[in-house]
């Protein structure tokens, strides 16, 4: 019998940009089978962004696994009375009011166990720290909504810093290097509007913030800074042109601002784990922003690296233009780690 080939697209959904990957699973092998992107002029044409995407990349699966983000979109991590898996849904529900800004009939709400943890009472009971998710409904629908009315069938609906971690998890699952399963890395990836922040201990986001500073800052302080529309700064920090001394200049202030947010998250996240940060990986769109490494790499106190979330992955080349793809990885994780979804049991 012939291994059952299924496929997926990765949809990843920017404020600025719309990336698509199509996976293809074929007896556990995971394939990239079609990629394409676009810019999104304004935001009443997402949806037909995402067709125009679709269609220039010869894509013609409807399945697609998508995110939601934003303010309407809240992560915690909190204790709770060891119990089962089964068990922490109810439980959730009894505490979400202490943690979430909405009310609970307002939210789909969904969490998972992260690891079992000493009591701080007296009777020594075990304890566990659980990861709780709450989405605002009316975000959700209204993403699938768009998602159904131009023809695409959404078979998941995750949160974009949890894709980050799972492409992240993918690359390290077909690497041929021998990874240490319980080192902390950070994610961090910058985008148009936000940063998105996951810190991992072995293949579990134990972190995930998001801080709203990102590219169109940037861009705006270099239109202020040289005085020119933010069109052109726009492309100037795309292509620097010999400008990378006078962009630096610009943008100190505003990456100094982001790193240092950054470096509070990694704060909080050691005190409340009492583990360290190791080795950090930056992706997303402005990754080649003239000043970034070398202002992250002073603020962090150690080398930063960027990474490829295709580089372990097949890829069909009758369909794909390999330099086209490499050009665009560094944007890609998020839509990568949605289509990894694939790979699920479920």
């Amino acid at each position: 019998m012939f291994a059952r080939k299924k496929s997926i697209v990765g949809l990843d959904v920017g404020t600025s940009e719309i990336k698509a990957v199509e996976l293809t699973n074929s007896g556990g092998n995971l394939k990239i089978t079609g990629f394409g992107s676009a810019r999104v002029q304004a935001p009443d044409q997402i949806g037909e962004t995402i067709i125009e995407v679709l269609r220039n990349a010869g894509i013609k699966t409807r399945r697609v696994a998508t995110a939601v983000s934003g303010r309407s979109v809240v992560a915690r991590y909190i204790n709770l009375p060891l119990m089962t898996e089964s068990e922490i849904k109810g439980a959730l529900r009894f505490e979400a009011d202490k943690y979430i800004p909405f009310d609970i009939e307002e939210v789909a709400l969904d969490g998972h166990k992260l690891e079992e943890i000493a009591s701080s009472a007296e009777e020594g009971d075990k304890e566990m720290k659980v990861l709780m998710v709450a989405a605002k409904k009316s975000l959700v629908h209204d993403h699938v909504r768009m998602i159904q009315d131009i023809g695409l069938i959404p078979v998941v609906v995750d949160v974009d810093t949890f894709a980050l971690g799972n492409a992240f998890e993918l690359r390290n699952r077909y690497s041929s290097r021998v990874e240490e399963r319980q080192e902390v890395v950070a994610l961090v990836d910058v985008g148009a509007t936000k940063t998105n922040i996951s810190i991992l201990l072995g293949n579990t986001t134990y972190f995930s913030r998001e801080v709203y500073l990102g590219g169109n800052d940037l861009t705006e302080a270099v239109a202020r800074r040289l005085a020119i529309e933010t069109t052109e700064a726009e492309d100037l920090k795309r292509n620097p042109q010999g400008r990378e001394a006078e962009l630096e200049e610009a943008l100190t202030t505003n990456l100094d601002d982001l790193a240092n947010e950054i470096h509070l998250s990694f704060d909080y996240f050691e005190n409340q784990f009492d583990r360290e940060v190791g080795e950090i990986f930056v992706s997303g769109g402005c990754v080649r922003t003239p000043g970034l490494q070398t202002v992250f790499e002073r603020v962090f106190d150690r080398k930063i690296q960027f990474w490829d979330p295709t580089e372990n992955l097949e890829l069909r080349g009758d369909r794909i233009d390999p330099e086209e793809l490499k050009a665009h990885a560094s944007q890609l994780p998020v839509a990568i780690g949605l289509g990894a979804r694939l790979l699920d049991p479920a």
